[in-house]
């Protein structure tokens, strides 16, 4: 995973209510690692709060295990292939696979006019997200919409 990937990142299914057009797209590095974790962990969500540090890393998670609330936008769900009868993932073949990518509220009032992509880099990524023993972590590109 080079994190400076050649190809075009995949846009997102956008989600803000009103929204046409996807402010959030994933490298094909990102989406390489995506679908190792999903293959160990199952199914999996994001989450990119404000802060320093980890806090304004994407954080990876299995489905579910980071509550989300009306303190949260849903950016967008990055829709993948699903698995065919020899897919090697949790879950029934066939089965739709889609992660969403939840921000703060108050993360999103601060970049909302921003387009995101979801990049994988080599270094260690928090403790806290799927990646950190991988070698790699997930690190947000971003430019003015």
């Amino acid at each position: 995973m080079s994190g400076s990937d050649a190809a075009a990142p995949r846009a997102a299914r956008p989600e803000v209510a009103g929204e046409t057009e996807s402010r959030l797209a994933f490298t094909p590095s990102a989406i390489e690692l995506i679908e190792r974790l999903w293959a160990m962990h199952g199914p999996l969500m994001f989450h990119q709060s404000g802060g320093c540090c980890d806090g304004s890393a994407p954080m990876c998670y299995p489905l579910g295990e980071f509550r989300t609330g009306g303190q949260d936008v849903l950016l967008g769900t990055l829709e993948l292939p699903s698995l065919g009868e020899s897919g090697s993932a949790p879950g029934p073949a066939g089965a739709p696979r889609e992660i969403g990518f939840w921000m703060s509220r108050e993360q999103f009032g601060v970049w909302a006019h921003t387009h995101l992509t979801v990049d994988a880099v080599a270094g260690r990524g928090s403790g806290f997200s799927l990646e950190a023993p991988e070698g790699l972590r997930f690190l947000i590109r971003s430019r003015l919409l």
